[in-house]
């Protein structure tokens, strides 16, 4: 649904972009993750038109950026972080007003109109003026302008951004409903946001792509070696030197002995630790009551592949 290859953008000196390539599929929520003034917004507002690319190329549902961009704009519901909305306007009349310019005729937009109060939650408010709304359903008032069209592709930024807990599940579940359907991009920096919500996530930095995958694929991945977590009936005085000689471990932490048994942190370079360490057990007849590899959070990668110099990929 979206592609897009090799797309540079610079301000000035800055390289906001650098060599991006990725795609979208329809019936899937990307995490767009990355630090601030990574380039995250940068891309969100060249596949939405807002601004054009120095090189390289987009095209949405078959519709190139540069040369349709009418018919791109069609296809996307865009809701950027700080919903650009008239105060001084009602809900009802802001979001008619709105399905007006998305050239929607009456009858299909009283019907849209209605599905969008009930989605979005905002019939208590559907007769308020948007001044007077708390953020949290200025918020709810931007997704129902994003979604007044029914477009095929979502591009949210900050989405729950102002919102109370229970608000912000309401959403995830309203995000994730609409993307077995659509093809959404979203932008948060609520790491459990995107592990509860998106089916893969991007990670940017500097411009650059640094890593891609599902959520559980990059938690398991992790970088350097592998950290396993073993617990063996024993003392660590006659554990402890079988580890250490065994070659498997770069590195053998003591957790805890307690009750007769050992539990030990053990990091290897090696790529199925696991085996080679049930072979230990079996080959010293030791009781292995715990043995499974310890995965990062998303946020420990996160935190890894952005504070480092970026390389070459």
């Amino acid at each position: 649904m979206i592609e897009v290859r090799n797309i540079q953008k610079h301000f000035g000196a800055t390289v906001a972009l650098d060599d991006v390539t990725f795609d979208v599929a329809r019936g899937e929520v990307l995490g767009f993750l990355g630090p601030n003034a990574a380039g995250k917004t940068t891309a969100m507002r060249i596949i939405t038109c807002y601004i054009a690319q120095d090189a390289g190329s987009v095209t949405v549902a078959g519709h190139d950026t540069r040369e349709e961009s009418i018919a791109v704009r069609q296809r996307i519901g865009y809701l950027p972080e700080s919903a650009p909305l008239y105060l001084d306007m009602g809900v009802i009349e802001y979001l008619r007003f709105i399905g007006h310019i998305r050239g929607l005729d009456d009858p299909h937009l009283n019907t849209r109109l209605a599905e969008m109060i009930e989605v979005c939650g905002l019939r208590r408010m559907s007769h308020r003026t948007i001044g007077t709304l708390s953020k949290g359903f200025r918020q709810r008032v931007g997704l129902a302008q994003t979604l007044i069209h029914d477009p095929d592709v979502l591009i949210l930024d900050e989405p729950t951004s102002g919102l109370d807990p229970n608000q912000i599940i309401e959403i995830r579940e309203l995000i994730k409903t609409i993307g077995q359907q659509k093809t959404v991009i979203l932008s948060t920096h609520i790491l459990p946001e995107v592990e509860t919500t998106c089916s893969r996530v991007l990670i940017i930095n500097e411009g650059r792509i640094v890593a891609s995958g599902t959520p559980g694929e990059l938690t398991s991945r992790g970088e350097g070696d592998a950290r396993i977590h073993v617990t063996v009936k024993g003392t660590p005085e006659t554990i402890e030197p079988a580890l250490r000689r065994s070659g498997i471990a770069t590195e053998v932490r003591l957790l805890g002995a307690d009750a007769g048994r050992v539990r030990y942190a053990i990091a290897s370079a090696e790529e199925e630790p696991e085996e080679r360490l049930f072979q230990l057990a079996v080959q010293n007849d030791w009781v292995l009551t715990e043995l499974h590899r310890e995965s990062l959070s998303l946020e420990e990668v996160f935190t890894r592949l952005t504070t480092q110099d970026v390389t070459s990929s």
